[in-house]
C-alpha cells in the first residue's frame, strides 16, 4: 500500500476539498499511519487473549474447543494467519533427481542413526567394564561374589526389556545424553521445534511437547514415553477408525512426521533422531495398501515439500526452537510462528 493509492480511498473525500494536495497528502499519511498501528496494537492483544485461552483448553484437555479458537482467528481479519497457510508444492511424482536439484540427498534423511546416543552408550559400557574389573582386582572378587553382582544387573536388564520395552534404559541414556552432549540437546530441540512449525502452517494444532524423556517421564508418568510432540489429532484418528484416510490428512501426516528428520538434514547435512517417525510413517502407507511405487512417491514429495517450507520459515523455526528450550507454553510457541513468519511466502 505504497505510493500508488489515490488518495480519496484512504481520506475522507471532504478533506481533499478543505486542504491543499501537500497539506492533506501528508496529514492523510500520519491518519493512516496512526490507524495501522492502532490496529496492530488491537490485534496483537486480541491474539494475547486468544492464545491465552488456547492454553486454558488444552490444559482443562478440550481439544475441539481449543482448534475451534484458532481456525475461527484464522478466518477472522487480525486474526491467526499462519495456521494452515503454508503454500505448498504441487503434489506429483518426483524423481530423486528433481530432488537433487533443490539440494536434497533424501538417504541423509530417510535412514536416521543416532550417533551421538550411540557413542555415548559404547563409552558408558566400557566404563563400566573398565570399572567392573577395577574393582575385581582391588577386591579380589570371586565366582560366588561376581554372581551376586551379575544376577541383579542381569534381572533389572531383562525386566525393563520385558515389561517397559527398553524404557528404563532409554530414558538414562537420553538424560545422560542432554547432560553431557550440547550436540545432542541442540538436536532434540530443533528436531521438536520443526515438527511444531509444520503441524502448525499445515493446519494441526500443536498441544503440547516434550524434550527429554525425563520431561515425558514426570508429564506422563510411563516409560514408555519418549520425547515428543503431540497434536490435536481427533480428526485424523477418527478417519483411521473408519478405515479410510483423505488425501488432504495423509499429506499433512506425511510432511509432520518427517518434519523433524528434515529439519535436522537442513541444520546437520543428516539425521540421527527420528528413525520412529519414518517407520511409522512407513506402516502407514502399508496399511492404507501403498505399493512401493505409491509410497515412494508420497514420501519424495513430503520430503520436498517440507523442507521448502522449513527453508522459507527458517527464522520462525529458529525462534521457536528458543521458545521451546525455555519451556515456553503452546500458545505463547504460537505467538512467536505469527509475529516471525514470513507473509510473503503463505
Amino acid at each position: 500500500m505504497n505510493g500508488g493509492l489515490v488518495l480519496s480511498t484512504i481520506c475522507p473525500p471532504q478533506w481533499t476539498l478543505r486542504w491543499d494536495t501537500k497539506t492533506s497528502n501528508s496529514r492523510c499519511r500520519i491518519h493512516h499511519k496512526l490507524k495501522t498501528l492502532a490496529s496492530s496494537a488491537d490485534s496483537a492483544v486480541v491474539s494475547g487473549e486468544l492464545l491465552e485461552q488456547v492454553d486454558k483448553e488444552l490444559s482443562k484437555g478440550d481439544d475441539r474447543a481449543a482448534l475451534s479458537l484458532v481456525k475461527d482467528s484464522h478466518s477472522k481479519p487480525g486474526g491467526l494467519k499462519a495456521f494452515g497457510a503454508a503454500r505448498q508444492v504441487p503434489q506429483r511424482l518426483y524423481s530423486l533427481d528433481e530432488l537433487k536439484l533443490n539440494s536434497i540427498e533424501t538417504s541423509s534423511i530417510l535412514a536416521p542413526k543416532d550417533t551421538t546416543l550411540g557413542a555415548i552408550e559404547r563409552n558408558l559400557l566400557i566404563a563400566a567394564l573398565l570399572g567392573f574389573i577395577s574393582a575385581w582386582n582391588a577386591f579380589d572378587f570371586g565366582p560366588e561374589e561376581l554372581l551376586y553382582i551379575t544376577l541383579p544387573l542381569f534381572f533389572l536388564w531383562t525386566l525393563d526389556t520385558v515389561a517397559f520395552a527398553g524404557g528404563f534404559g532409554s530414558l538414562v541414556l537420553d538424560t545422560i545424553g542432554h547432560n553431557i552432549s550440547q550436540k545432542y540437546h541442540n538436536r532434540v530441540i530443533q528436531h521438536e521445534a520443526g515438527h511444531f512449525l509444520i503441524a502448525y502452517m499445515l493446519g494441526i494444532l500443536p498441544k503440547g511437547y516434550t524434550l527429554s524423556s525425563l520431561e515425558a517421564f514426570q508429564r506422563e508418568g510411563s516409560l514408555n514415553v519418549q520425547a515428543g510432540t503431540v497434536f490435536v489429532d481427533f480428526e485424523f484418528t477418527e478417519q483411521i477408525s473408519q478405515g479410510r484416510v483423505t488425501a488432504t490428512m495423509l499429506n499433512k501426516f506425511s510432511c509432520i512426521a518427517l518434519a523433524g528428520v528434515a529439519t535436522e538434514y537442513l541444520l546437520y547435512g543428516y539425521a540421527e533422531g527420528g528413525l520412529s517417525d519414518v517407520n511409522t510413517l512407513d506402516g502407514l502407507l502399508r496399511s492404507l495398501g501403498f505399493t512401493q511405487k505409491k509410497a515412494d512417491s508420497q514420501v519424495r514429495w513430503a520430503v520436498l515439500n517440507t523442507i521448502l517450507i522449513l527453508r522459507r520459515h527458517e527464522q520462525a523455526r529458529t525462534l521457536l526452537a528458543k521458545a521451546m528450550s525455555e519451556g515456553k507454553s503452546v500458545g505463547s510457541c504460537i505467538d512467536v510462528i505469527e509475529k516471525n513468519i514470513d507473509e510473503t511466502d503463505i
